[in-house]
C-alpha cells in the first residue's frame, strides 16, 4: 500500500529521532487548533486544488490557518525540477493543467475572505510557456471574484525568459517573489536545474519592465554556507534591486533530502537581519520559521 504525504513526512521524523538528528527548541512547535487547520483543508480539498502549506509541510501552516490564510500552489503538485531541499513531489510527466484551477483558487480565496493572497506554483518546463500565462490567468480569476484582494506571487525562474517574466508582470502582482535559496557556491547541489544569475535575472526583469513592482527573494539558512557567502548572496540581490528578503532555516524533510548542517540560533538569524536591512532592503523577515509567505500580506509597502 502506498504512503500518503502525511505519512511520509511522520515517517521521516521517525527516521530523523532515530538519527539522532533532533530538531532545537526553537523549531518545535504546536501542530494548531484541528477545527482551524481543518477549515481551509476542507476547502482546499473539495475543490481539488493544492497549497505549498501542505505539499511542502510548512511548519507555519497551523498559524497560518488560524489565520484563514494560505498560499495557493498552481498547476498541480508534481514539479518537474528535482530540488534537493524540496518535498514537493517531482516527476517529468505532471497531470495536465485544470482548466478550472483559476476559478477555484478564486472561490477558495472568497471563501476564506483573503485580503491579501500569494500565489505559487511547481516549476512547469513541460509547457510552451513554463506556466506563466496560468499565473496570469489565475490572478485574473482572483481580482473579477476579489477585486479588493491583493496578489503575490512566488514564480519559478522560468529558465530565464524575460518574455514570460513578462507576462506575469503586465498582470501587476502586489509583490513579485522569486527566491534565490541559496549561495552561488551551493546552487547546483542545492537546486538542480536552477541557476543563481538565472534566479537573479528574473528579479532584474521584474524591475526592468515595471520598477513600481515591489520584488522578494528568500535565503534558506542550514545548508552549509557561510556567513560571508550569506552576505555575498544578499548584496547581489539588492544589486538587481530586490526590495524585500525572508531568511528561515533549512529544515530536512526526510533522509532522501540534503542533510542539514547546521542549526541556526535565533540570534544568528536576527544579526543576519540586521545587516539585510543596513544593505537597504525595505522590509525583512530573518528567523528560524521564516518561510517565503510568512505574513506575506502585512507588507503594504
Amino acid at each position: 500500500m502506498s504512503m500518503t504525504k502525511s505519512d511520509r513526512t511522520q515517517s521521516a521524523a521517525r527516521q530523523r529521532r532515530a538519527s539522532g538528528d533532533r530538531l532545537p527548541p526553537w523549531l518545535r512547535r504546536p501542530v494548531g487548533n484541528a477545527s482551524d487547520i481543518s477549515t481551509v483543508q476542507r476547502i482546499i480539498k473539495q475543490r481539488q486544488i493544492h497549497t505549498i502549506c501542505e505539499e511542502g509541510r510548512c511548519p507555519n501552516r497551523g498559524e497560518c490557518y488560524a489565520n484563514l490564510t494560505a498560499t495557493f500552489l498552481l498547476m498541480g503538485p508534481t514539479c518537474t525540477r528535482s530540488c534537493a531541499f524540496c518535498q514537493v513531489d517531482k516527476g517529468h510527466a505532471p497531470m495536465p493543467l485544470d482548466p478550472t484551477e483559476p476559478q477555484k483558487v478564486a472561490e477558495s480565496v472568497q471563501l476564506l475572505g483573503l485580503r491579501y493572497v500569494v500565489l505559487t506554483a511547481v516549476a512547469r518546463d513541460d509547457l510552451p510557456d513554463r506556466g506563466a500565462g496560468w499565473f496570469a490567468a489565475t490572478m485574473a480569476a482572483v481580482r473579477q471574484m476579489n477585486p479588493e484582494t491583493e496578489i503575490e506571487v512566488l514564480t519559478p525562474d522560468f529558465w530565464g525568459q524575460k518574455e514570460l517574466v513578462a507576462k506575469v508582470v503586465q498582470a501587476k502582482p502586489a509583490c513579485y517573489n522569486h527566491n534565490l535559496e541559496t549561495v552561488r557556491r551551493l546552487q547546483g547541489p542545492v537546486r538542480r536545474g536552477a541557476k543563481y544569475d538565472r534566479s537573479l535575472d528574473v528579479l532584474r526583469f521584474v524591475k526592468e519592465l515595471d520598477p513600481t513592482i515591489p520584488t522578494k527573494s528568500g535565503l534558506m539558512l542550514g545548508l552549509g554556507e557561510t556567513e560571508a557567502e550569506t552576505i555575498e548572496a544578499m548584496a547581489d540581490l539588492r544589486a538587481v534591486g530586490c526590495d524585500r528578503l525572508t531568511i528561515g532555516q533549512y529544515m530536512r524533510p526526510s533522509l532522501a533530502h540534503l542533510p542539514v548542517q547546521k542549526y541556526g540560533t535565533p540570534e544568528e538569524f536576527d544579526k543576519l537581519g540586521a545587516i539585510a536591512r543596513d544593505l537597504g532592503f525595505s522590509h525583512v523577515r530573518s528567523g528560524p520559521l521564516v518561510r517565503s509567505s510568512y505574513h506575506a500580506g502585512e507588507v503594504k509597502a
